[in-house]
């Protein structure tokens, strides 16, 4: 009988390589361009051909039904997924079998995509895209608490998050750039993903879980792992709070930047103008994932940087919402970079540090990854309600604004981490 705990749910110890963290950011670089391309420029536009609409708010109102579908799928997959990967017996390990099929079914679904042309079969295939992606990103994450020590995993959740920011400047710039067309734009992202996450699945020494470890996941014990009590876990339930908010407004103040530079401001080249938003935001992205998130390792802190990092997104949401220009909006864009950047990879260490138990890690982190996915899917929908209602988009950016500053305060009540 073995002694102590199970290798694959002890605490890791060794820090990771460089090479290691090189092949991990490559990986997340290909997720990224996967799936914020369609989601900045592919899917409006597909969207918008679909509907032919007289009034531009009815293509909003459809982007946004696609995407809330998409989260509900996200609702159900990430913590699925989590979870069986937690029980994963396969002699190429726990982790590794979910990664490859998230990777074929998401890349396989994007290059399905590009050939649709209804609003139907668009929502149908990006569903399953997305449902893709949440397999792929649950197994990845994961990965950070089997294999990341506490005190570097500032540093490798930066290098996780600034390939995001490098992602969406690449996809945007590739399509735009060079002209590809909706057909060729999938295909290119697919292709892309294939090759930057095979490199990291080839290196991967992920640890197998011996038969009869784990007891089998039944349906009521999934459901019942849907709930963490707060009372008993209040860490994680204040930590999954900020994520939701903060992550909501981040979305609320981004999926629609297409359509703002369209109609809100009303600007000749919409899809140049979101190029240079997304450049200015890439920049300073980069920046504060990596610098910031190395630099709360050193200090031994995550809560004040994550405090600081949602109330700037706050911030520049509402300087979206009263200086209605494109000067502005680069502005704007500098400060949501800097502040999601470093949320990104400071919440990432800070959740893997408040999960409560080491054997559930994939199935804990699951929900967490649905506090990051499925406000990013509602927003364009919930974003659409408010610019019916409204007519405009001010009010979109003060609910933007307001969402990511309750996030920061969501924070404070966390103790058990600095």
């Amino acid at each position: 009988m073995t002694e102590g705990p199970l290798a694959p749910f002890t605490e890791p110890r060794s820090r990771v390589s460089s090479r290691w963290i090189a092949l991990f950011a490559a990986a997340w670089l290909g997720v990224w361009m996967a799936q914020l391309t369609p989601i900045q420029l592919l899917l409006p536009v597909q969207v918008d051909r679909a509907v032919s609409p007289d009034n531009w708010v009815d293509s909003v109102v459809a982007f946004g039904i696609i995407s809330g579908a998409a989260g509900i799928c996200a609702l159900v997959v990430f913590p699925l997924t989590g979870a069986f990967s937690d029980r994963t017996t396969s002699r190429f390990g726990r982790r590794r079998p979910w990664i490859v099929g998230g990777t074929v079914l998401f890349a396989g679904s994007l290059a399905v995509l590009g050939f649709q042309n209804t609003i139907v079969a668009v929502g149908v295939v990006w569903c399953l895209a997305l449902s893709g992606f949440c397999m792929l990103t649950a197994a990845l994450t994961a990965v950070i608490s089997d294999q990341v020590p506490v005190n570097q995993r500032g540093t490798v959740s930066g290098w996780m998050s600034a390939p995001q920011a490098i992602g969406i400047i690449l996809g945007v710039a590739l399509v735009t750039v060079l002209s590809l067309g909706q057909l060729v734009g999938y295909l290119v992202v697919a292709i892309a993903l294939v090759a930057l996450v095979l490199p990291f699945v080839l290196m991967l020494r992920d640890e197998v879980l011996p038969p009869g470890a784990r007891a089998p996941l039944t349906v009521k014990a999934f459901l019942a792992g849907f709930w963490i009590d707060p009372r008993t876990h209040p860490d994680f339930g204040w930590t999954l709070l900020g994520r939701v908010l903060v992550n909501l407004g981040n979305a609320l103040g981004t999926t629609l930047l297409l359509y703002f530079l369209s109609y809100g401001l009303d600007i000749d080249e919409p899809e140049d103008g979101l190029l240079a938003l997304t450049l200015v935001y890439m920049v300073f992205v980069i920046l504060a994932s990596v610098l910031l998130g190395g630099l709360s390792d050193r200090l031994g802190r995550r809560k004040s940087f994550v405090f600081a990092a949602a109330a700037l997104q706050g911030l520049a949401a509402l300087v979206l919402a009263f200086v209605p220009s494109f000067d502005a909006a680069l502005i704007a864009a500098g400060m949501l970079g800097l502040g999601y950047g470093c949320f990104l990879s400071v919440d990432q260490a800070l959740a893997t540090q408040v999960l409560p138990a080491q054997e559930d890690r994939g199935k804990d982190l699951g929900i967490m990854n649905i506090a990051t996915a499925v406000p990013q899917a509602f927003a364009p929908l919930l974003g659409a309600g408010v610019v019916a209602a409204t007519g405009g988009f001010t009010a979109l950016f003060v609910t933007a604004g307001g969402a990511a500053l309750l996030g920061a305060l969501a924070i404070v009540p966390v103790r058990s981490v600095r």
